[in-house]
């Protein structure tokens, strides 16, 4: 109550300030004026009396400042009404009287006098732009208090948990997703990723019973297979880590968005690579762009495969071009590959044995 009285004498004074002058404007330039010349009058008489002026001097100034006079009452008389003092007085009196009560009654009608003050610190707080999404999330966990069965609000809220960091509530919201919206091999997959991210990327033995549930239902689930390989590393069994993630490039589109995770996931563990180039190579190579450096590489393959056809009793050479294949995700020219390195090493035991070894460490079995 005493901030609105301050306010409210703020804005009188403010307005009395602004209209105080404009109500003594008129008067004050009228009614002075001619009392001037009045007083003027009456100097030039004192003035001839005791001999300052001459009597022709004074009769001149007295013509001139009667003229004056009779101006300015002429002016005087001719200002209209509403600009005369008692009027302009007036105005002044209901805007200062008149105003502060508009807007008193403006701002109870549009404003919020009834707001409660927002705490300094909170004001202070500078927003973060995870906020809207945690509101959104707290929303749609309300809905989901009061109906428990939404499977489909469920599948959406799992994701959004996964992205804020908030892993064992995406774990229960997986969950119930697939025990109301029905299982599915994504969803295990989905479950089984938010619970090893639960754990700090580790593969626990319920993630992994997770990512077997999903490849059981869909053999080709790539996160599953993914994770599977992961966990095999995960456990020191490279060679089975190879040959799950050589198996996935083995039947993988070309053009699969996940194809390079995988390549650097093989290659981590000791899988198929491309065939090693020379530092000059490289080096040339880091100044291409991205169509000639394929190229190359398709190139350099092609030599390799000429040059096995030529002398085919290097096991390890087919095992490269086979790789390289693989990588390339060119499956029909590795299913070719693979035929004539058999042919080509048939009639050695030694080497046939190798080959099929070699095969067999990254998941390719022709």
């Amino acid at each position: 109550m005493t901030l609105w009285f301050v306010f409210a004498l703020m804005t009188a004074a403010a307005i009395f300030a602004v209209l105080w002058p404009l109500g003594r404007a008129r008067s004050t330039a009228g009614g002075t004026e001619a009392a001037v010349y009045k007083d003027q009058l009456a100097e030039v008489g004192r003035d001839a009396e005791i001999g300052l002026i001459g009597p022709n001097e004074a009769t001149a100034a007295r013509v001139e400042i009667s003229r004056r006079l009779l101006a300015a009452d002429e002016a005087e008389r001719a200002v209209p009404a509403k600009n005369r003092p008692i009027f302009r007085r007036a105005v002044a009196l209901v805007a200062l009287i008149g105003l502060p009560l508009i807007a008193v009654a403006f701002y109870g009608r549009l404003g919020s006098p009834d707001m409660p003050d927002v705490p300094l610190a909170s004001r202070s707080q500078t927003p973060t732009v995870a906020q809207p999404l945690d509101n959104l999330v707290a929303q749609v966990q309300a809905h989901l208090e009061q109906n428990p069965t939404d499977g489909r609000g469920w599948n959406v809220l799992a994701p959004v948990l996964v992205k804020l960091g908030r892993f064992d509530e995406a774990v229960a919201a997986y969950r119930n997703a697939i025990a109301h919206a029905g299982d599915s091999p994504g969803r295990r997959a989905d479950l089984g990723e938010a619970i090893a991210a639960a754990a700090n990327g580790v593969i626990t033995a319920d993630a992994k019973a997770e990512f077997e549930r999903a490849v059981a239902q869909d053999a080709n689930e790539v996160k599953a297979r993914y994770f599977l390989g992961l966990a095999a590393e995960q456990d020191g069994r490279n060679q089975d880590a190879a040959a799950i993630w050589g198996g996935m490039l083995a039947k993988a589109p070309a053009d699969a968005p996940w194809r390079t995770t995988v390549q650097a996931a093989l290659a981590r563990v000791g899988g198929p690579a491309l065939p090693a180039l020379s530092s000059e190579t490289m080096a040339a190579a880091q100044g291409m762009e991205a169509g000639d450096r394929n190229a190359m590489v398709l190139g350099m393959v092609d030599r390799l495969a000429t040059r096995l056809k030529q002398d085919g009793s290097d096991v390890e050479g087919w095992l490269r071009l086979v790789r390289a294949y693989i990588v390339l995700g060119d499956r029909d020219k590795a299913k070719g590959a693979l035929i004539e390195a058999r042919q080509a090493v048939g009639t050695d035991a030694g080497k046939l044995q190798q080959l099929n070894d070699g095969l067999k460490s990254f998941g390719f079995d022709g």
